[in-house]
């Protein structure tokens, strides 16, 4: 059966707690909506983080991220939300997330968010 769209962010155990390693990905094809125009936008998230106890499941967060396609938000916004909901799930020693949203209006906006 394809995945759907979850707000769900499953975890694993880290395999290496006791070594501190930086996990890195990218996400080329984010979409949500202009909450004033109704436009889709486009970014690229650019996720990092330093594991303690667990680690996210890659599968479910694209289906976390697919969970935002239709719905209106502010760059700001979704980049924060995306950052809280991750250090929800896996309480990370360090992340950073960066939002490169594609040019709208002749703006091209980069949101950088940090954990702690």
């Amino acid at each position: 059966m394809p995945g759907q769209p979850s707000r769900s962010l499953e975890t694993f155990p880290n395999p290496r707690p006791g070594r501190e390693y930086e996990i890195r990905f990218e996400c080329p094809e984010f979409t949500c909506v202009c909450p004033r125009t109704g436009q889709p936008d486009f970014a690229t998230l650019r996720v990092s983080y330093v594991p303690d106890e667990l680690c996210v499941e890659l599968k479910s967060f694209k289906q976390y991220l697919w969970s935002f396609r239709e719905e209106g938000h502010f760059h700001e916004d979704v980049t924060n939300r995306i950052l809280d909901d991750l250090v929800a799930a896996l309480a990370p020693r360090r992340m950073t997330i960066e939002g490169d949203l594609n040019v709208r209006g002749g703006i091209h906006t980069t949101v950088v968010v940090r954990h702690p």
